[in-house]
């Protein structure tokens, strides 16, 4: 399931717990797609508390509690890090991370704490969530076969890989526009890793945040700007990232553009996806000025002047997502809707 839907899938698994329809989630997937991030997107969203525990770190005890003697009986003393009306709130998801490479001792002690919201004396808060997520076993990390007793007690949902949300994602996070300019152009290696290979850099969605980064911090070392990115991403993608990027100074004059003067699209389908991802970012830069209708007028005019329709189909749908309705309010939205419209029925 793509990420969009997923993000869906969790809030309303939190909501839920507010009618006593919650089921713990399992969300699947290849190490850095974003499944802890999801989690942690979706409680910033409700603004609600995040218990993080990763199970791989853990012993039995450290779920379970320390047994202590009281009188002639044997007493447990509860973790402080599970949740606890007083001290985290009322409401709040729990995330079991990296729980199948958690040993089978541990992921036993979990059992109960999943399915019947308890582990011995200690109840879940009723407004609290249970989400887990692991690698799959093809996937080259540390990880157990999950036990049946275990998995039933899930709702279970694969983490895909989506272009679009990723894109989305990282306007939002104000990822720089040249690394997304390049996966619009290169959309095969959003995510690319082997197993059999057993790469220690790869392409991943954690792994270009990171090539963002070195981006910033070695653009002016030109002896180390290439290696940097190689480090992130892994050779091949490295290389190609840096090409791209130096390739870039052939781009059009991006402030006549939003100024609505005449200007050529460049011929190159690199650049094409340079310009057309710059200018999503100057239309979200613009969504709080007074001349952000005007600007967004001038972009979407622009759109129409791609010599492959779809290129200007996708920088719109971009916009779309990026600032939302507000764009059907642009006058010039009509006339490049009208434009394309036997592209969209097609």
């Amino acid at each position: 399931m793509r990420p969009a839907h997923l993000l869906t899938v969790v809030e309303k698994e939190f909501v839920s717990t507010r009618s006593g329809l919650h089921t713990p989630v399992m969300l699947w997937g290849p190490p850095g797609v974003g499944k802890s991030q999801m989690v942690a997107q979706v409680a910033a969203r409700q603004q609600t508390p995040l218990i993080d525990i990763r199970l791989s770190q853990m012993e039995p005890s450290d779920l379970r509690g320390i047994p202590f003697r009281d009188g002639d009986a044997v007493e447990w003393a509860i973790p402080s890090m599970l949740p606890n009306e007083h001290r985290h709130g009322s409401q709040g998801i729990l995330f079991l991370d990296e729980i199948t490479s958690a040993p089978p001792s541990v992921s036993a002690a979990a059992y109960q704490l999943i399915l019947d919201r308890k582990l011995g004396d200690y109840d879940v808060p009723n407004g609290w969530a249970i989400i887990a997520a692991g690698n799959r076993q093809g996937d080259r990390g540390v990880t157990y076969s999950m036990p049946a007793p275990l998995a039933n007690r899930f709702s279970h949902y694969e983490v895909d890989i989506n272009l679009d949300d990723w894109v989305a994602w990282a306007y939002t996070n104000h990822i720089d526009e040249r690394v997304i300019a390049f996966l619009r152009f290169r959309q095969d290696l959003l995510f690319e890793f082997d197993a059999a290979q057993n790469p220690v850099a790869f392409p991943s969605p954690r792994s270009w945040e990171f090539a963002h980064r070195a981006l910033h911090k070695f653009e002016d070392h030109p002896e180390l700007f290439s290696g940097a990115l190689q480090a992130c991403v892994g050779k091949a993608a490295g290389i190609e990232l840096a090409a791209f990027i130096a390739n870039l100074d052939q781009m059009p004059d991006l402030d006549a553009i939003v100024r609505g003067e005449g200007t050529d699209t460049p011929r190159e389908i690199d650049l094409q996806y340079a310009v057309a991802t710059a200018l999503v970012g100057r239309a979200i830069r613009a969504r709080e000025t007074a001349d952000a209708q005007k600007i967004h007028g001038n972009i979407l005019n622009y759109a129409n002047r791609f010599p492959q329709r779809e290129m200007g189909v996708m920088m719109v749908s971009d916009m779309h997502r990026a600032i939302g309705q507000d764009i059907f309010a642009v006058p010039e939205f009509a006339v490049w809707a009208d434009k394309i419209a036997d592209l969209m029925l097609y």
